[in-house]
């Protein structure tokens, strides 16, 4: 019927296309993390960001655990799973921390990341390696 949508058997190329950009993003991220750990003098801040980057782990292999059908659907809607874990903890701290607005900046932050992202390639940029990336 002119204006309604049939329904699809499999996900959408700007799905796709945004899927594969999260995969890209995440493995960038972990490979950073691992060839160049941020010194931490702090154990509870290493503690979290391995906790970060452990979770990010996590959502990339049950994203790629999903069928093609799936995957999209799972990592559109994991942004509400970490919201909501995200309220919990914040709920059990103190009102003088000002949980929210922290919950809030860390989720603008995490928001624009993406941007910033280079695509890792598996070795670092250097000048003595002396290619380049098209």
């Amino acid at each position: 019927m002119c204006g309604d949508l049939e329904e699809e058997d499999g996900p959408s190329s700007l799905e796709e296309m945004l899927c594969n950009r999260f995969i890209i993003n995440v493995r960038s991220v972990l490979a950073e993390a691992e060839r160049h750990p941020k010194p931490q003098n702090d154990p509870v801040f290493a503690g979290l960001d391995k906790l970060f980057t452990d979770a990010l782990s996590r959502a990339l292999k049950d994203i790629q655990a999903q069928d093609a059908n799936d995957s999209y659907r799972m990592m559109a809607l994991l942004p509400l799973v970490f919201a909501r874990l995200a309220g919990f903890l914040a709920a059990h701290s103190s009102i003088q921390d000002d949980p929210l607005r922290k919950v809030m900046e860390a989720l603008m932050h995490g928001y624009a990341e993406p941007d910033s992202i280079v695509p890792d390639h598996g070795h670092d940029h250097d000048e003595a390696q002396g290619h380049q990336h098209y």
